[in-house]
């Protein structure tokens, strides 16, 4: 029985992965800061260390085995990708390592946002809140987004937003637009002071950008 043990035990060591942290394995630390005391080094792609707050899972899973360019202007400072070339802008993963770099990734928090009202704005308030955003905050001459026909418009200096309902997570958008410093030291992007109502509102007309609903 012993020996029957032992043997199982080994089976199971030996079909285990050789690291339980995939990041690692696939060196994701070249290029992204995967730890928030990371201050003193220079990295080419965005940082990863708060992805848990910012990412959806599915999302995030779907970009790894389908790479798509974000930035189109290319990654400076902020959180963003590549430029846009013939090449994919990241590495494309399997689907089983999609999944082990996903789960892992989104164990990586920095802060705990409080949630954003999930209810979908009205017609009318969504109209609000789009004059805002291109006019009163001028989001749109560096973001991409979606006008209220479904067409896509906007700046590439900074990260799409076409799909921004479906990418990010709308606590962290919240929180990013209060406090931004907390993820980001240097940005190109203006702090904004937004009253509470506002800011909330502003988060929910970003969830309702995706790309289902280009037209």
């Amino acid at each position: 029985m012993k020996l029957l043990k032992t043997l199982i035990l080994s089976g199971l060591l030996l079909s285990a992965p050789a690291s339980a942290d995939v990041l690692a394995d696939k060196n994701c630390g070249s290029c992204h800061r995967l730890k928030p005391e990371e201050i003193e080094k220079s990295f080419t792609g965005p940082d990863l260390h708060y992805s848990g707050n910012k990412f959806q899972p599915e999302w995030l899973k779907q970009y790894l085995i389908n790479p798509e360019v974000i930035r189109p202007a290319g990654f400076v400072t902020d959180p963003g990708f590549l430029p846009k070339t013939d090449l994919p802008p990241h590495a494309s993963s399997s689907i089983e390592d999609a999944n082990a770099l996903t789960k892992e990734l989104m164990t990586l928090k920095i802060s705990t946002p409080a949630p954003v009202n999930p209810e979908p704005l009205s017609k009318g308030l969504r109209a609000k809140i789009k004059y805002q955003f291109e006019r009163t905050f001028g989001c749109i001459s560096c973001h991409q987004s979606l006008n209220l026909a479904g067409k896509v418009r906007g700046g590439i200096s900074g990260p799409s937003l076409v799909n921004a309902g479906n990418r990010l997570q709308a606590a962290w958008v919240a929180d990013l637009l209060k406090t931004p410093e907390t993820y980001i030291a240097k940005s190109r992007m203006p702090s904004y002071k937004m009253e509470p109502a506002t800011l909330e509102q502003f988060t929910r007309f970003l969830m309702t950008l995706k790309k289902e609903n280009i037209k």
